[in-house]
């Protein structure tokens, strides 16, 4: 069972220093992507666009700068209020997106008490998919005893 937690939002897109517009947007976490985060921007719009970028990136940006490339964020105030900026970059073009602190911070914890820190690699099930691939079933030695022309050359003939 996993569980989904999200949150929508109104996003600014910073166009210059005086000059930011809205942007509708939903934050997504899947407890079956523990390591991830999603954003869509322009939720309800004949284009939604969608990033997807490591959980940990949001969680350190509320506090201190970080990330590089394509995805950096921040914390800042801005006309008194707790931001964080998320500058992405893609071949499409460059965007700077203002978030309200308090949201993405609420919405992470609910995300952290969904899947602990540390815990993200329980929630992959990879060591209980990968037990289930190698289990043997009562069909998998069906063709150690089929028909099949032995490797073996017999003494005297092949290379």
């Amino acid at each position: 069972m996993h569980t989904v937690v999200e949150r929508e939002l109104e996003l600014n897109l910073v166009l210059s220093p005086e000059r930011s517009i809205p942007v509708p947007a939903k934050l997504v976490y899947r407890t079956d992507e523990p390591y991830a985060v999603h954003i869509t921007f322009h939720v309800g719009s004949d284009s939604p666009v969608n990033w997807t970028f490591a959980r940990e990136l949001l969680v350190e940006g509320v506090f201190r700068p970080c990330g590089q490339g394509d995805v950096r964020v921040w914390p800042t105030k801005v006309d008194g209020r707790s931001v964080v900026c998320m500058a992405l970059s893609s071949p499409d073009g460059d965007a700077l997106l203002e978030a309200s602190a308090p949201i993405v911070s609420a919405w992470l914890e609910r995300t952290l008490r969904a899947v602990a820190p540390g815990a993200e690699s329980e929630r992959l099930g990879i060591d209980d998919a990968l037990s289930e691939l190698l289990t043997p079933t009562p069909g998998d030695d069906w063709w150690l005893h089929g028909p099949w022309p032995s490797d073996e050359s017999p003494e005297g003939h092949g290379a």
